[in-house]
């Protein structure tokens, strides 16, 4: 008897063991492998629903909790008329009526009234949020634009009061001794001043007046040559080397008139920058091409020159602002203009002592075509 149960002993043992060993084991789904990875493809393959499918879905949803309560409806009005039948009274019926017809009005109003109410406090919520935050938008908007008028007219009133101070002092001058041998450089002076006023407001109702952009189709890699071939004579006085790259000839519509002007000033200011830095070995890099998809075109004007102060950088593109005496501070400002006015964007890369590089893009067609 002892020989037996020991036997039996060991043999709940090893059998306590491999049940331990079979609960550590991780348990796996007792559907096949070949299936698991096609549920999940078809999991991952899930396409968005469109609005028309959207109110589809909500309005069967709707009917659905509006079948619900019919049915519950016609089963309770076809209980109380068998025992109107069977009980041949109005006691029985009249107490589970009322019972039933409190579950029957809860679903009533769960399945009818409550998602109309709440499709309706949503809309007003959401209309009042909006209405809130439009407010609120349009007044800093409204702020945003008084500040800018107000340091625009300030600019304006600093590039022209300046000058005409200057020539009417001169004038002054002349006054006090007509017979001077200095009037005929005073007067130069004056013609001087009145000129970069003329020249001011000459920019400054060009960068104000809406330009008029005739679309054409158009090849950016023409427009830079063209830009470049009016500043020829600069560029070989100034003894700037001008590498052109093109890797596309960046085919767009567009006006070249317009963007020929866009170029002419960057170019331009490239020019200033170098002379003025006093660099060695001067240069200027043109480059043109297309994006990989082939739906916007580029073009780049990058020197080596002194580079832009990042405190400086935040200011360029802001109206009379500039850096030079003899500058009016409308020229990049223009410039932004007339390539948003394509329909494109300008941005700007510079460090000190690294060059300056203004990269410019332009989507191939403009919405709407025609003349603008």
């Amino acid at each position: 008897m002892s020989q037996w149960q020991a036997e039996r002993g060991s043999v709940a043992v090893s059998l306590g063991e491999q049940m331990s060993d079979w609960e550590e084991r991780p348990r796996f789904s007792t559907r096949p492998a070949r299936h698991r990875p096609r549920r999940r493809r078809r999991e991952r393959v899930r396409r968005e629903v469109t609005p028309e499918e959207q109110a589809y879905q909500e309005a069967r949803r709707r009917a659905d909790r509006k079948l619900s309560f019919v049915r519950h409806f016609v089963c309770y009005a076809f209980t109380l008329a068998f025992l109107l039948v069977v009980t041949r009274g109005v006691f029985v019926p009249a107490i589970v009526g009322l019972s039933w017809g409190i579950g029957l009005s809860m679903h009533f109003f769960q399945a009818i009234v409550a998602p109309e109410l709440r499709r309706k406090w949503i809309q007003s919520e959401v209309q009042r949020e909006v209405r809130r935050t439009v407010t609120r938008q349009r007044r800093e908007a409204s702020g945003d634009k008084t500040r800018s008028l107000e340091q625009l007219s300030a600019s304006i009133a600093h590039e022209i009061r300046n000058p005409i101070t200057a020539a009417k002092s001169l004038v002054q001058q002349m006054g006090e001794d007509p017979g001077s041998n200095e009037n005929v450089e005073y007067a130069a002076v004056a013609l001087e001043e009145l000129d970069r006023v003329e020249r001011s407001i000459s920019h400054l109702l060009r960068y104000a007046r809406e330009e008029d952009v005739e679309i054409k189709t158009t090849r950016l890699e023409e427009v830079v040559a063209g830009a470049l071939e009016t500043l020829r004579d600069r560029v070989q006085k100034a003894g700037v080397e001008v590498d052109s790259k093109v890797d596309a000839p960046g085919e767009l519509e567009g006006d070249p008139d317009k963007l020929r002007r866009v170029f002419i000033n960057l170019i331009g200011n490239a020019l200033d920058a170098l002379t003025e830095a006093g660099i060695s070995r001067p240069r200027i890099d043109l480059g043109v091409g297309e994006n990989l998809a082939g739906t916007e075109v580029w073009a780049s004007v990058r020197d080596n020159g002194p580079g832009i102060d990042p405190e400086r950088q935040d200011k360029i593109f802001t109206p009379f602002y500039t850096s030079r005496a003899e500058g009016t501070g409308l020229g990049l400002a223009i410039t932004r203009k007339l390539v948003e006015a394509h329909g494109g964007a300008i941005e700007l890369t510079s460090s000190p002592e690294k060059g300056t590089e203004f990269l410019l893009s332009f989507p191939k067609t403009q919405n709407g075509g025609g003349d603008r």
